[in-house]
């Protein structure tokens, strides 16, 4: 009998730790999703060249190589 109270205690624990392990994962912060001021100015950068048409298309870039 002990040992059947005992394992519905694990149980009843690891269900508690899945429920907190999923809130977790649905709240926890990533730090990729913020761009550091770095990062920032060479986007930037990157959209005023791409509106300029400065840049060159991957299949043209590859081609421009031989790949």
């Amino acid at each position: 009998m002990t040992e059947t109270i005992i394992i519905n205690k694990i149980y009843d624990e690891l269900k508690d730790l899945k429920k907190e392990v999923i809130f977790i994962k649905k709240h926890m912060f990533d730090p990729d999703a913020i761009m550091t001021s770095e990062e920032s100015k060479r986007f930037e950068q990157a959209m005023k060249e791409l509106k300029e048409e400065k840049t060159i298309s991957h299949e043209n870039l590859k081609k421009e190589l031989g790949l």
